[in-house]
């Protein structure tokens, strides 16, 4: 059906098209006066992304972005136990595959934990600083990124779409005490004050061990949107916290550019050279 005739039949609509026709597809869906849940990332450019919640905030329109992990029971269980976190380390890979490779590991997997520290870190992004390798693709398959925020906590988020196996974990170093989360075994260790057995000769410290059960993330995000078209509910990942994530994607891959412009200059990099 052409999509002029679906927005005729339709209040709402899923844009989950591949990343390049998120911006063109949710203007016109916007436009015709429909509320949009766009995949991530939200668009291409921060100007285009500032557009579109333009388009919303002018017609009352739900704007939703599509970052899945806000809906997912991990998200629940460490942002109810981190409020003041110092240092944060994520690492995501996957081996790979054909799909989305029409973008870089950065907007197609590392948004994903990009987002998720945006939303346990209470403050601006101060600088970035990264490296990354086009291998497979014609984009970095793989890169390192270390995120230095305004309030002085340091995240530094790794991932690749080329290794032999996935693995998703998270250490995180806070005021209310450390957390390790290992996503494929669905299991958390926080060590802190608050829950849990106590430590002998830790200063009263408890050891607290969570695990969780998968629940469907799409239908959870997908109910959330049906709660805001219909109710009005406040919307988790709105079109800002997807312009905050791609804001910080888009810092990724300029410094990762950056870096290899200076090992060019100094000649540690050829220029035909496609890697770190």
């Amino acid at each position: 059906m052409p999509l002029d005739q679906l927005l005729k039949s339709c209040d709402a609509i899923i844009i989950a098209s591949p990343a390049e026709y998120h911006y063109e597809l949710t203007v016109e869906a916007l436009k015709a006066g429909k509320h949009v849940l766009v995949e991530k990332p939200i668009s291409a450019t921060l100007d285009q992304a500032g557009h579109l919640i333009q388009l919303a905030n002018d017609q009352n329109l739900v704007l939703q972005v599509g970052h899945l992990l806000r809906y997912s029971s991990e998200y629940k269980i460490i942002h109810e136990r981190i409020k003041r976190p110092l240092y944060i380390e994520t690492m995501r890979i996957a081996p790979f595959k054909p799909r989305g490779v029409d973008v870089s590991v950065i907007l197609d997997l590392m948004i994903h934990d990009l987002d998720l520290v945006l939303a346990i870190v209470p403050s601006h992004i101060l600088r970035v600083e990264a490296l990354g390798a086009a291998v497979t693709s014609e984009f970095e398959d793989i890169a390192n990124a270390r995120v230095i925020f305004e309030n002085g906590c340091v995240a530094t988020i790794a991932a690749s779409r080329i290794s032999l196996k996935t693995e998703r974990k998270m250490r995180i170093f806070s005021e209310e005490g450390y957390l390790s989360a290992d996503f494929m075994k669905k299991q958390l260790v926080m060590i802190g004050k608050e829950k849990g057995l106590f430590l002998p000769g830790t200063n009263g410290f408890r050891r607290e061990v969570v695990k969780w059960k998968d629940h469907d993330n799409i239908e959870a995000e997908h109910q959330a949107f049906v709660e805001s078209c219909l109710d009005g509910k406040p919307v988790l990942v709105d079109g800002i916290a997807g312009r905050r994530a791609l804001n910080a994607a888009l810092m990724v891959i300029q410094s990762i550019q950056e870096s290899k412009e200076q090992m060019q200059a100094s000649g540690l990099l050829s220029s035909r050279t496609k890697g770190f």
